[in-house]
């Protein structure tokens, strides 16, 4: 480990725990995880290593020969996998000397953090966002296909955390339910 990394993570001060993203061989993912959560049990690292996960999703596939559906589970990131925790030397190093593990996502051996819009929008955990808009206010869209448009506030949902915008498309008024991240106040 580079002193620059000791410095930057070597007090054991505690901070919010964030999601870092772990480069695993391919095909180790699941390894990695349950060695993980073994490590993290037997050294007592429970409230510095919260969580590991690698996100899957349902997909259902036709084989070929087979006129039937079948579900499967595939994985979302092949080769990583995600874990929530306090970032300092002894969770640096516990994780880094998994099994399986061929380093942090980051420059050098930097480990960098997922924002929270990353993790939502990986689907990594539902964070619960606080929104600055009304009702009648007018936001700017700055992600996915409507980018840049404006448009009003027509609901807020702040169970599903989306607002449905009014958005003015080659002359015509069209509702359009976003993300909260997916807005900016003007």
């Amino acid at each position: 480990m580079t002193d620059e990394v000791r410095t930057h993570y070597g007090d054991d001060t505690p901070r919010d725990a964030r999601w870092y993203v772990v480069h695993t061989y391919s095909g180790y993912e699941n390894k990695v995880k349950e060695d993980l959560e073994k490590t993290v049990a037997n050294r007592n690292l429970q409230d510095l290593i919260l969580e590991v996960k690698y996100p899957t999703e349902q997909v259902t596939e036709f084989k070929e020969g087979s006129k039937k559906p079948r579900t499967v589970e595939r994985k979302v990131y092949p080769g990583y996998v995600m874990v929530k925790m306090i970032m300092n030397d002894r969770t640096w190093y516990v994780v880094r000397n998994t099994t399986g593990v061929t380093g942090f996502v980051g420059p050098g051996s930097k480990p960098i953090p997922l924002t929270d819009e990353e993790v939502a929008a990986m689907g990594i955990e539902r964070i619960q966002f606080k929104i600055d808009v009304e009702i009648g206010e007018t936001v700017r869209v700055i992600t996915g296909p409507f980018k840049n448009f404006t448009g009003v506030v027509q609901a807020i949902d702040a169970e599903k955390q989306t607002v449905t915008v009014v958005l003015s498309m080659f002359g015509k008024e069209a509702p359009c339910e976003l993300d909260f991240v997916d807005i900016q106040k003007l």
